[in-house]
């Protein structure tokens, strides 16, 4: 049986769509409005976020619309 490893970004997707459905931030919200939220770690999550192109200002629904996370 082989375990699947979710991959971080994913989490954080998952994570914002919380948020999202928690009414704590809107899809039409700039990404940056999340780092209020993550506190310590948003030093991490920024630095994978523009690894992977995003900028602070985009919206947090080009966040949830990636449907897949390639580290290639």
């Amino acid at each position: 049986m082989t375990q699947q490893v979710i991959h971080p970004m994913v989490k954080l997707q998952r994570q914002v769509g919380s948020l999202i459905a928690s009414n704590l931030i809107k899809p039409s919200d700039s990404i940056w409005k999340i780092a209020l939220l993550y506190g310590d770690q948003w030093a991490f999550w920024k630095k994978e976020l523009i690894d992977f192109g995003f900028s602070m200002q985009d919206p947090v629904q080009d966040l949830l619309e990636v449907e897949a996370w390639d580290d290639e």
